[in-house]
């Protein structure tokens, strides 16, 4: 088995791919005629955005994430060589900071902003060997 994609529930799927795109310089993949469901290009594993009210129909409830709501207790992880300048990028773009860069004991820079749905995001470096 391997992971194929992360799935984030949104209330809009357009803005946030727009979002992903000028914060943090992801392409924009596949966008679904009806605007409820789109990809990034992220490589082998898709990251996905669904709107809320597609979500709605799959029978079950979840707790609906917002640009208000508390950190989640998950994070989707950027790795980038400069992650200063991914960082402003992000700031610049319309991402709430939430922790500048630091470097690790361990030797890796990372970061964390939220999204324009509140999710976090990790921009890290690579980890050294």
């Amino acid at each position: 088995m391997k992971l194929g994609y992360n799935l984030l529930y949104v209330e809009n799927v357009s803005d946030t791919m727009n979002f992903y795109e000028q914060a943090f310089g992801l392409s924009k993949g596949f966008l679904h005629p009806e605007g409820d469901y789109g990809e990034m290009q992220t490589g082998d594993t898709k990251l996905g955005f669904v709107s809320h009210n597609l979500a709605g129909s799959h029978g079950f409830h979840y707790k609906k994430q917002t640009a208000d709501s508390e950190l989640p207790s998950f994070e989707i992880g950027f790795v980038t060589d400069d992650v200063e300048k991914a960082f402003k990028t992000a700031i610049d773009n319309g991402a709430k900071g939430v922790k500048e860069p630091v470097k690790k004991p361990w030797g890796q820079t990372i970061s964390y902003v939220t999204d324009n749905n509140g999710f976090l995001i990790e921009i890290c470096s690579p980890v050294e060997s």
